[in-house]
Parts: C-alpha cells; sequence; structure tokens
C-alpha cells in the first residue's frame, strides 16, 4: 500500500502541473483538486479507500462536476455509492524507470514538440498536416508524469502511441527524472505495458451529476 500511495502523491504532483490546476489540498482520507471546469469543478483523490471514509465523501457532495478518484476496482467500491454518481472509465496507476529512449519516427510521419511551463507537448501530424497522435509529461524533480496521450483511430497500430511514449519518457529522462507516472485507461494500459510500464493499482473514476439519473 505503500508504494501505491507514493505513486499516486507523485502522479498529483505532475497532473497539477500538466492540467495548471490549484495545488491539492491535503484531507485525512487524501486530497482534494480545484480543476475549474464547468463538468470537472473538482476532484477528491483517495489513495487507500475505505468504506467509511468513502461513504462519508459522498455523502457530503452536493455539487455536481465534482470527481472522484478512488485506487481501488469499480466493484470494490460500487457498494459504497449513494445516489448520483457515475462511473467513467476505469484507471491503472503505471509507473516505469526512465532511460534514455531512441524514438523511430514512421515514415511519413512528423513530430513537433515543445515545452511550455514545465509541461513538453509533442504533437504527430500526417504529410496533410492532420492530427495523428500527441501526448504530454510534466517533470516534477524524480518523477515524471504522462498525460492526455492520444491516437487517432485512423491511424493506431502504426507505432505513433509508442513514438510519442519513448519521446516523452526521454525528455523526461534528459530533465533529471527517474521514475514514470502515468494513469492509464483500458485500452492503453496494454501500450505502456509493452513499453514496460508496471500496474501498481486499480483505479476506479467516478461524478457527480444527479441529473445524469
Amino acid at each position: 500500500m505503500e508504494r501505491v500511495t507514493e505513486g499516486v502523491e507523485a502522479w498529483i504532483r505532475g497532473w497539477i502541473v500538466s492540467r495548471g490546476t490549484s495545488d491539492p489540498i491535503a484531507e485525512p482520507w487524501g486530497f482534494t483538486i480545484d480543476v475549474g471546469q464547468a463538468k470537472h469543478v473538482s476532484r477528491h483523490v483517495v489513495p487507500a479507500p475505505d468504506e467509511t471514509a468513502v461513504r462519508k465523501l459522498v455523502a457530503a457532495t452536493t455539487a455536481p462536476g465534482t470527481w472522484l478518484k478512488l485506487f481501488a476496482d469499480d466493484e470494490t467500491v460500487r457498494p459504497w455509492l449513494g445516489p448520483g454518481w457515475q462511473f467513467d472509465q476505469p484507471g491503472f496507476l503505471m509507473t516505469t524507470p526512465l532511460s534514455p529512449a531512441r524514438p523511430e519516427l514512421p515514415a511519413g510521419y512528423t513530430l513537433t514538440s515543445w515545452t511550455r511551463g514545465g509541461v513538453t507537448r509533442v504533437l504527430v501530424r500526417t504529410p496533410e498536416g492532420h492530427f495523428a497522435a500527441r501526448g504530454q509529461i510534466a517533470p516534477t524533480g524524480a518523477t515524471a508524469v504522462a498525460d492526455q496521450i492520444e491516437t487517432s483511430p485512423a491511424h493506431q497500430r502504426k507505432g505513433l502511441g509508442s513514438l510519442v511514449m519513448r519521446t516523452l519518457q526521454n525528455t523526461a529522462y534528459e530533465a533529471g527524472a527517474t521514475t514514470g507516472v502515468l494513469v492509464g485507461t483500458p485500452e492503453g494500459q496494454a501500450l505502456y505495458a509493452a513499453l514496460g510500464w508496471c500496474t501498481i493499482s486499480p483505479m476506479a473514476s467516478l461524478y457527480f451529476a444527479p441529473d445524469e439519473q
């Protein structure tokens, strides 16, 4: 459990830089982060959820657009929820040691990258300049958080996801980070595992939307 808690805290440190959110507020059960979007006002991150704490947190939530990130599987936390809570797709907390990489650009694509505000972004385009893939990473000392990794459906299975990840990992390594951290989707988990990432915890992702019932 200590490894999971350390991984979650590292993920939070990088994620708030990547997304430009508020600093996290420490709570007895975890952290609260203000995100500031209409459908994602704030989020509560609970590294080691237990039924009592989650039930109290759920009962105290009245604002639509509040999210819960509970580091347990969906079936474990499902009985603890009240009306109005909706499941997003599950996530997986993953880590990997960082090392130098030599990304290979598939023929016909171009890659550009830039860094601003401590976040490096990578964009892959087709020969016509159309969007093909993207991703970003936020190094925060010894750890770096990869975020918003996306490949266009029309360009999947062409090595672009690997290109983006290896480019980001190499950038973070050159910035002094030694460990990569991310929360992947079920679809992304297979890609990251093939690149050497290890899953250390499932994550249930929920949001409060009483009008959707």
